[in-house]
C-alpha cells in the first residue's frame, strides 16, 4: 500500500531535547558556531590540499574529498535542528523528512566507503610500497571515489522505498532531533517487523562490512610497521594512519551503536545524545585532526601564515 494522499501532504514534529527547552537559545548558539567551525574547517582543509602542490597525492585527494563529504553531510541536518531550537513547533513535511532520510544516509555511507577506500589506499602505502604508484593512479582514485558515491547514493533506496509504503498515524512526533528511519518506524500504522529486519540487514552490511576491511587492513599494517628498524620510521609510518583511524573509531563506533543493535524499539534519549556525536561532533573532528595531528596539513597552514609547523614550534 503506497502512502496515502493525506500521508504526503502530512507535517510532522521533531522532538528534540524537550527537558533542555530553557537554554534553547544557549544550545542555538553552541550548534550554530559548531556549524561554522565545520564549514569553515572543512573548507580550509579544501582550500590548502588545492594551494600546495605537494598535497596532490592520494592519500590528501581522499582528505579532500571528505572535508567536501562532511560539509553537505551536515548540512542535511544541522540548518533543520538550528531552525527548530527557534521554533516550539519544530515542524517538518512528510516530504521534506523523506529527503531528510535519505541524504543523511546516502552521505553517511558515502563516508563509510570513503573511509575504508583511505584504508585501503594506507593499506598499500605501508605494505605494498613498490606496487603504490602503479595502482593507486589517479584514475584508480577517481573510481574509487565514483564508487563510493554511487554506493552512498544507491543503498539507501529500498528504506525510502519502505517509508514510502508505509501509512502514518497519531500525533506524527517523531522522537529524535531529525527524520531516521527507525523514529518513522515507530510512528507507522502497521506491521513493521519485516521493514525492521530488512534495515537492521541493510545497516549491518554497511557498517560491519567496511570495519570489518578496514581491520584488515590495520592488522596488515601493523604486522609490517613492527618490523620496520628504527623508532623514526615506526614513528612516521604510524602518524600516518593515526588521523585516519581516529576518524573511523569515532564514525564507525556511534553509527554502530544506532544502528546495528538488534533489539531497538522506541527511540530514546540516549539515541538522540548519540546523534548529535555522528551527525555533529565527528564532522567536526575532521578538520581539527588533520589539522592539529598531520603534518604536512600543519606545514602547509604555516606556509599559508608564513610561520613555522606547529610541531617545530612544539619541539623547540
Amino acid at each position: 500500500m503506497e502512502a496515502t494522499n493525506e500521508t504526503w501532504e502530512a507535517e510532522f514534529f521533531l522532538v528534540g531535547f524537550p527537558d533542555l527547552e530553557r537554554f534553547h537559545l544557549l544550545l542555538f548558539n553552541l550548534l550554530l558556531f559548531t556549524y561554522v567551525l565545520i564549514l569553515g574547517g572543512n573548507t580550509v582543509i579544501l582550500m590548502l590540499i588545492r594551494a600546495n602542490p605537494h598535497l596532490h597525492v592520494p592519500m590528501y585527494y581522499f582528505v579532500a574529498i571528505l572535508s567536501f563529504l562532511e560539509v553537505w553531510y551536515t548540512t542535511v541536518t544541522i540548518p533543520k535542528m538550528l531552525a527548530n531550537l527557534l521554533d516550539s513547533r519544530k515542524p517538518i513535511s512528510y516530504r521534506g523528512c523523506l529527503l531528510q532520510v535519505y541524504f543523511f544516509h546516502a552521505l553517511g555511507i558515502t563516508e563509510a566507503c570513503l573511509l575504508t577506500a583511505m584504508a585501503y589506499d594506507r593499506y598499500l602505502a605501508i605494505c605494498k610500497p613498490l606496487h603504490y604508484p602503479s595502482t593507486m593512479t589517479p584514475k584508480s582514485c577517481l573510481w574509487l571515489v565514483a564508487g563510493c558515491w554511487a554506493c552512498g547514493f544507491m543503498w539507501p533506496v529500498p528504506e525510502i522505498i519502505l517509508l514510502f509504503t508505509l501509512p502514518f498515524c497519531g500525533a506524527h512526533r517523531i522522537e529524535h532531533l531529525f527524520c531516521d528511519f527507525p523514529s518513522l518506524l515507530s510512528l507507522a500504522c502497521a506491521d513493521v517487523s519485516t521493514s525492521t529486519t530488512i534495515d537492521f540487514a541493510l545497516h549491518s552490511l554497511v557498517i560491519l562490512g567496511p570495519t570489518a576491511l578496514i581491520l584488515f587492513s590495520y592488522v596488515k599494517i601493523l604486522s609490517v610497521v613492527i618490523k620496520i628498524q628504527g623508532s623514526e620510521g615506526r614513528r612516521k609510518a604510524f602518524s600516518t594512519c593515526a588521523s585516519h583511524l581516529t576518524m573511523v573509531l569515532a564514525f564507525f563506533g556511534t553509527t554502530g551503536f544506532m544502528y546495528i543493535r538488534p533489539a531497538r524499539s522506541q527511540p530514546s534519549y540516549h539515541d538522540r545524545v548519540v546523534a548529535v556525536v555522528y551527525a555533529v561532533l565527528t564532522p567536526l573532528f575532521n578538520p581539527l585532526i588533520y589539522s592539529l595531528r598531520n603534518k604536512d596539513i600543519q606545514e602547509a597552514i604555516g606556509n599559508l601564515m608564513k610561520l613555522p609547523p606547529i610541531s617545530s614550534v612544539t619541539s623547540g
